[in-house]
């Protein structure tokens, strides 16, 4: 069953990608999906948003190790390759990217997962800390070409009503 994001948010999904119930992609804890078609030797590259409220004083790569710790209890050769904080104090941020493989039916995927986690205030009660994740999941090949379409994505996150679909 798919979430709702703890706070709405507005972002615009690159041409090319198109929005597919979060059930159905495989992703049912996922507030919203948009995959990539074609596949590529069967496994369709997808951006997933989640989020949820944090309590408790977890720093964002404290957060990311959360993410990496129960991924790798999924896949097989997890790897972290590259980590950076973002932002700033008043919005911080972090971007991770992640080597794995998994193995669907008889086939072994080589695949790349590039986080980015946003820390934000509930405006309703700012007390309240929120920490979004988008990520976009790809096979090795894919990814470089990908990887702007992603960029442009979350540049566009913001504040808004509603997800964009």
């Amino acid at each position: 069953m798919s979430t709702k994001l703890p706070i709405p948010i507005r972002f615009d999904v690159p041409h090319g990608w198109r929005a597919a119930p979060p059930d159905e992609a495989g992703a049912p804890g996922a507030a919203f999906v948009a995959i990539h078609p074609p596949s590529d030797a069967g496994f369709t590259a997808n951006i997933t948003v989640d989020g949820e409220y944090r309590p408790d004083t977890a720093t964002l790569p404290e957060i990311a190790d959360e993410s990496v710790a129960l991924m790798g209890e999924s896949v097989t050769s997890l790897t972290v390759t590259d980590r950076r904080e973002t932002g700033s104090a008043d919005a911080p941020g972090l971007t991770q990217t992640l080597t794995f493989s998994v193995v669907a039916g008889r086939h072994s995927h080589e695949l790349v997962q590039s986080q980015v986690y946003f820390s934000m205030l509930d405006v309703d009660d700012p007390h309240r800390r929120v920490v979004i994740r988008l990520v976009l999941t790809s096979t090795a090949s894919q990814h470089p070409a990908l990887l702007d379409d992603f960029r442009d994505l979350v540049r566009t996150v913001r504040p808004g009503e509603a997800v964009t679909p």
